[in-house]
């Protein structure tokens, strides 16, 4: 039994690495557009995130549902060895991507690490190929949504305010900036936290902790004030690349991505659908940029981006799969 728990524990420690990490990995999907346009202050901007954060990962666990629920077949064939080398390999792939600033999926990173360490020691069988084929469809759907609606409304927003000048525009739009990058903020938060949450309350049902799947409170709240303060610590490497590296921003294409980014990721965690914010987001600005000219955006970085999108499962699996190995020979 003590065993047990410093398993349980472990795991729990991880999962609120990762959250940790997720965010200051995926700060710049909140405010990048508002501090690249100089509507917010990067510090001002920093806390905002972080407070909508924690609010956003509290609205629900629908998504911590699905996380838990629809990559593996059975609760009762995962252990706790499986969850340490998922979280492992997501972890150390979360880093590695925001050391050479890549803006890449912590999403992608969580189900690969899954898949890879379930693959090698319960096998296929212990694989819900139904769910994850769900998971990685809203995986690879929600940035092209991103990519077309962020086109869409950037161009209604040239065909509604076409007229006025310049200068007025980006001082109205810089404004409103601080409530579309705040929506992002909490929105970000409603999605990418409950997918810890899932991973801990998975644990806790094949440890015998808890009886059904629901997320309790206290898991919650875990999740919640690790994701805040990995918010609060900031990322900066990839803050520079989405805000500035692909499209250059100015306050009303930066409120079109923001808004665009914030109603596609919202509606997914209604739909208990995980999704990429750093996918959807760079997807937005992609868009954004096209309404505008196809030639604004810098697509030798969108094309590095795409690479890691493409890379981030298969990576993570291996890394997974080999954690699960060492983690063998360390506990075994």
């Amino acid at each position: 039994m003590p065993e047990l728990q410093l398993m349980i524990f472990t795991v729990i420690a991880l999962a609120l690495i990762f959250d940790f990490i997720n965010g200051f990995h995926d700060t710049a999907n909140a405010i990048a557009t508002s501090v690249s346009t100089r509507a917010i202050r990067p510090g001002h901007a920093i806390v905002m995130a972080a407070i909508l954060n924690f609010a956003g990962a509290m609205y629900s666990t629908g998504v911590a549902k699905t996380i838990g629920g629809d990559i593996v077949s059975s609760a009762k064939q995962i252990d706790e060895l499986i969850l340490i080398a998922a979280l492992f390999g997501a972890v150390i792939w979360n880093l590695i991507t925001w050391w050479f600033a890549v803006p890449s999926s912590s999403s992608h990173a969580l189900v690969g690490g899954l898949i890879g360490a379930v693959l090698v020691s319960v096998g296929a069988e212990g694989l819900n190929f139904f769910g994850i084929g769900k998971i990685v469809i809203s995986l690879i759907a929600s940035p092209i949504i991103g990519i077309v609606s962020g086109c869409i409304i950037m161009t209604l927003l040239f065909h509604i305010f076409g007229r006025f000048s310049p200068s007025a525009i980006n001082q109205k739009f810089r404004k409103m900036q601080i409530l579309s990058a705040a929506s992002m903020a909490f929105s970000h938060g409603s999605n990418d936290a409950q997918k810890s949450m899932g991973i801990i309350t998975l644990a806790l049902l094949s440890g015998g902790y808890l009886e059904v799947f629901e997320v309790p409170f206290y898991v919650k709240v875990l999740a919640a004030t690790a994701m805040a303060m990995g918010t609060a610590v900031g990322g900066w490497r990839i803050i520079k690349t989405i805000g500035g590296n692909i499209f250059k921003l100015e306050p009303i294409s930066g409120f079109a991505a923001d808004l665009n980014s914030s109603v596609v990721i919202f509606t997914a965690t209604l739909l208990h659908l995980p999704v990429s914010t750093t996918h959807v987001v760079s997807g937005s600005i992609m868009g954004v940029g096209t309404a505008k000219r196809v030639n604004a955006v810098r697509w030798g970085v969108a094309q590095q981006m795409v690479l890691a999108w493409v890379l981030t499962i298969p990576c993570t699996a291996v890394m997974g799969a080999l954690a699960y190995l060492a983690a063998q020979n360390i506990f075994g």
